[in-house]
């Protein structure tokens, strides 16, 4: 494999080897929410004005916040190897163990 190519974590333009996973994860996690609030909103509006209502907007927004949570989650974005592993998030502090 040449020096200069790069492996990913599952996502696209998430770079395993790289200083930078972290900052592309979070672009990566941010635009799977807002893309998903977007499509399922769209959704939703079209589906309002088709049916005369006003809420189906409000649950595809939503439901497309959750599905852009799932998806960075399934695809690994969230997980402790793109902090560095370390154990931050894992529990309360270990300061006092001493």
């Amino acid at each position: 494999m040449p020096d200069n190519a790069k492996t990913t974590t599952g996502a696209p333009g998430v770079s395993a080897d790289s200083n930078d996973g972290g900052y592309n994860a979070g672009i990566a996690v941010f635009s799977y929410i807002v893309g998903g609030i977007v499509v399922w909103s769209l959704i939703g509006w079209g589906l309002d004005n088709l049916w005369g209502t006003r809420w189906i907007v409000l649950a595809g927004a939503l439901l497309g916040a959750a599905g852009g949570f799932y998806l960075s989650h399934m695809h690994g974005l969230t997980s402790a190897v793109l902090r560095g592993g370390d154990d931050s998030a894992r529990g309360p502090s270990k300061d006092e163990e001493q």
